[in-house]
């Protein structure tokens, strides 16, 4: 086994910790970056990303105190105190210290969650598209800065085992082509993302049926970091929810339909039923909240969404790759009738139960009543509308995982935290490595992209100040 020393290992390349590595070689530190992925664009969700930095779907630039208050409302009572007042803190210096590294960012759209988007933007039309767009250029420009401060990639390297001494984690073993490698340090940054690639970790925790999931990120996460930190005395929390959309059932096998176009303005704006042509979930808490659910139906492939020709023609236009016209354009099955009854036969769906489900609806919609529906039907965040305009459409659809919210227990300077709540000296975790921040009932979203980057700043912080240069 060969064996090197460092002030800092970093695992994963993506943007936490990459953030993590530039920030920390930026203080002084000898730092060493470990990626799994062996080509030079090694995949992995950061790398596939859109590149919108939000908070809670809201202008990233709106202020401490609103983003507090997003993140509160949004996560439902389910986030750390600690972790929120971090990401409010210093959402907007994530973004100003990426923008010394060289990020450039642009304006997307009017829509207050799409003001700082990473340029080139990498949502212009159906299917994947990331080379030379958006995260790509992210990672790149950001390796580049690394490699300018000294820091070293070691690419094709698997971290395999945290190095204990004690209760303090002084290093890594890692695995390469080569053989078994051995690195000591001061401290470990775990940033290889979730588990969202790894069939029984899905299993264990977020659908009976993993192979019914389209993944809608680079599917790398393995959840390494997860495990090694488990391992090593790591509480875990959260490990039930995930971050994705909507997508036509057809993407399963149809790489024109993801990760862009999905459905999730027109599944708020209407209604999702079962395949007894019931509803099953609250549409008005959002697509990431219906990925959820869908995921966890006895047949992750039954939900369909029901709606009327004026919700395809609002709702179904809106985004920067909408539903309509782009998700039937690339084959996406969309059903269409004049009627209810053969819409459902259609789709496949009882025709009495889809016909009773859209009239309680429409009633409860008409008198103010969408509260009072089972379940029930919120309308703060997202606009429902009544299902009266022929033709009808279903659209049938699957849940869409782009990573797992839930990971490694941290605080607000991204230490590893024991089950008894203390840290675990020398040990750090950001990024959807990490839980505590996103999930719960609520399935509250707050976004990947400035968790990364927020954690990945702390965590660094926190460690050079603890690491003698």
């Amino acid at each position: 086994m060969s064996t090197m020393r460092t002030d800092v290992v970093v695992v994963g390349g993506g943007i936490a910790g990459m953030v993590a590595a530039n920030r920390a070689a930026e203080l002084g530190r000898k730092v060493l970056l470990l990626e799994r992925g062996a080509e030079p664009k090694y995949l992995c969700n950061s790398r596939y990303t859109g590149g919108t930095f939000h908070v809670c779907m809201d202008d990233i630039m709106a202020g401490h105190d609103k983003l507090l208050a997003l993140i509160e409302r949004m996560t439902g009572g389910f986030a750390r105190p600690d972790l929120m007042e971090s990401i409010a803190r210093d959402a907007e210096r994530s973004v100003r210290w990426l923008q010394q590294q060289g990020i450039r960012f642009i304006k997307a759209s009017a829509a207050a969650h799409q003001g700082w988007v990473v340029a080139p933007p990498g949502r212009t039309r159906p299917g994947l598209e990331w080379e030379g767009r958006s995260g790509d250029v992210m990672l790149r420009t950001l390796e580049a800065a690394f490699l300018a401060r000294c820091g070293q990639v070691l690419r094709g390297t698997r971290a395999m085992a945290l190095q204990m001494q004690g209760d303090r984690c002084i290093g890594v073993r890692a695995q390469q082509a080569t053989g078994e490698i051995s690195i000591s340090a001061d401290a470990v940054v775990l940033a290889d993302g979730g588990f969202q690639g790894n069939p029984e970790l899905m299993a264990a925790h977020i659908t009976a049926a993993p192979e019914k999931i389209r993944q809608r990120g680079a599917g790398t996460g393995l959840g390494d970091g997860l495990r090694m930190a488990q391992e090593v005395g790591a509480a875990l929390v959260g490990l039930d929810r995930f971050y994705g959309h909507l997508l036509s059932i057809d993407a399963l096998h149809n790489d024109q339909l993801w990760p862009y176009p999905y459905p999730d303005a027109v599944a708020t704006a209407a209604i999702v039923v079962g395949p007894d042509g019931k509803r099953f979930a609250d549409e008005g808490m959002g697509g990431v909240y219906l990925a959820n659910a869908i995921a966890k139906l006895p047949d992750a492939l039954s939900a369909v969404i029901i709606l009327d020709d004026a919700v395809w023609q609002g709702p179904g236009k809106n985004g920067l790759v909408p539903a309509n016209p782009h998700l039937p354009n690339v084959g996406g099955t969309f059903h269409t009738a004049g009627d209810l009854a053969t819409l459902a036969a259609k789709a496949g769906l009882p025709a009495d139960a889809v016909t009773a489900t859209v009239a309680s609806y429409n009633a409860a919609f008409a008198a103010g009543q969408l509260a009072g529906l089972t379940p029930t039907r919120t309308a703060d965040r997202y606009k429902p509308m009544s299902l009266l305009k022929a033709p009808f459409h279903a659209l049938p659809v699957c849940a869409g995982i782009t990573n797992t919210m839930g990971g490694v227990a941290i605080d607000g300077d991204a230490r590893v935290l024991r089950a008894d709540g203390g840290p675990i000296e020398g040990l750090y975790a950001a990024g959807a490595t990490s839980g505590g921040l996103e999930g719960g009932a609520s399935v509250g979203y707050v976004g990947g992209l400035v968790k990364g980057a927020v954690f990945g700043l702390r965590a660094a912080e926190h460690l050079a100040a603890k690491v003698t240069a």
